[in-house]
């Protein structure tokens, strides 16, 4: 199938631009990128999609469109329009700061086909005679409708800042933000083989008893073997999240998470700081804000020191050995700083990972530039983490989303 084409309808020259979508949106997130603007490259394919769906006629169409897609802060304003006056209307001062030539760009974005008159110097320059996107003047050179769509500009990335902006940043109001769009996260945990099957006609094996008891029906004579294949349910996800002082801007967003495990998925939680309390029936409340009041009522020893050890001696003792973590998906929220002897968190975490179908650590810390697992306790406990993530923000929390369906063991103990 050949790709859409998108015409621009013709300027007062006559000239009809014919621009594929693709190459355009390629082209420019590229030219975006080298100007000093950083653009990841699905809002290329954004921008793509955004031109044949509302083919842009004018060039402030064009303007907000792009705009629209690949700002995501007001600081990156400058820039975009800097660039986008470079690759629209020829003016190379972006490239030459960079040392880049902006016709390779130019060349990739801009296919027309020839004018309906003979083309001159003058005619190619159409374009760059052409005025800057209206911005009505005001007292600050800016205008109402400039205003206006900056408004509409900034609330539309106002979700997207939130999802890079670390949980230890955000603002009260923003911490509400943050804990809906947990809420909405789909985790599907991994499967396990079932003791159960179901019937098959191409099933793996014989159910002896069932093909038994229809021959008997028959007379004896064995008519069908009936076949049976395994089935497989989901695995159990347990939690256990440190609630100690150093902890507490991450806590409660991921206590958000919890909740959500709890309600879709039976999963169990838990929070340690120098004691372990079980939350799953405070977190299996509906409402959200109802089971996170519970939760803080019930843990006595919330924003305290840190004893992981001792909490994980007490999960395994009073719960994992009695079925709660065999065969499970263990996730452990915590910045490895603790009381106890490193040892004990080593012989523990050991303990834990004979029973246990994966761990995964969450550490915020490790989002910190330069981190190194130094401290004793991340130290003792990393090499029997099958995944280590920072979990830090909401995009972070992705990779715990993939961490958690993730049914192959992975090679990351060291």
């Amino acid at each position: 199938m050949r790709e859409q084409q998108v015409a621009y309808q013709p300027d007062h020259l006559g000239r009809d631009y014919r621009v594929d979508p693709a190459a355009l949106a390629t082209a420019f997130a590229h030219a975006l990128r080298r100007g000093g603007l950083p653009t990841a490259p699905e809002r290329a394919a954004w921008f793509a999609d955004a031109v044949r769906l509302v083919p842009p006629v004018t060039r402030t169409d064009l303007y907000w469109t792009a705009r629209a897609v690949f700002v995501t802060a007001e600081g990156q304003i400058a820039d975009f329009d800097r660039v986008f006056a470079a690759v629209f209307d020829g003016d190379a001062d972006w490239a030459d700061a960079r040392g880049g030539d902006p016709s390779d760009d130019l060349d990739a974005i801009r296919h027309r086909t020839a004018p309906s008159e003979p083309g001159s110097e003058a005619a190619a320059a159409g374009t760059r005679d052409q005025p800057a996107v209206p911005r009505p003047a005001g007292p600050d050179g800016r205008g109402d409708d400039a205003d206006g769509r900056d408004a509409l500009m900034m609330a539309a990335s106002h979700e997207e800042r939130l999802h890079e902006t670390s949980f230890a940043e955000l603002r009260e109001d923003e911490v509400a933000d943050i804990r809906r769009l947990v809420a909405d996260l789909v985790i599907r945990p991994p499967l396990r083989p079932a003791r159960r099957a179901r019937t098959a006609p191409n099933g793996q094996r014989v159910d002896l008893r069932r093909t038994i008891r229809i021959a008997r029906r028959a007379g004896g004579d064995t008519m069908r073997l009936v076949r049976t294949t395994p089935t497989r349910r989901t695995r159990r996800i347990v939690l256990l999240a440190d609630v100690s002082a150093s902890m507490e801007p991450y806590t409660r967003v991921f206590l958000s998470l919890m909740q959500g495990l709890v309600v879709a998925h039976r999963a169990e939680a838990f929070v340690f700081a120098t004691g372990l309390t079980r939350l799953t029936r405070q977190l299996a409340v509906g409402d959200p804000d109802r089971a996170l009041a519970a939760a803080a009522t019930e843990a006595r020893d919330w924003s305290s020191g840190t004893r992981i050890a001792d909490g994980l001696r007490a999960f395994i003792d009073e719960h994992g050995r009695r079925g709660l973590a065999r065969g499970a998906v263990v996730v452990i929220l915590s910045d490895g700083w603790s009381q106890d002897d490193p040892a004990d968190i080593a012989t523990q975490m050991a303990r834990l990972s004979r029973l246990a179908h994966r761990i995964v650590w969450v550490n915020p810390r490790k989002a910190a530039a330069g981190f190194q697992p130094l401290a004793g306790g991340m130290a003792a406990a990393l090499p029997y983490a099958d995944a280590f993530i920072s979990g830090h923000s909401f995009t972070a929390l992705q990779d715990l989303v993939r961490a958690l369906g993730d049914d192959q063991r992975t090679a990351t103990r060291r």
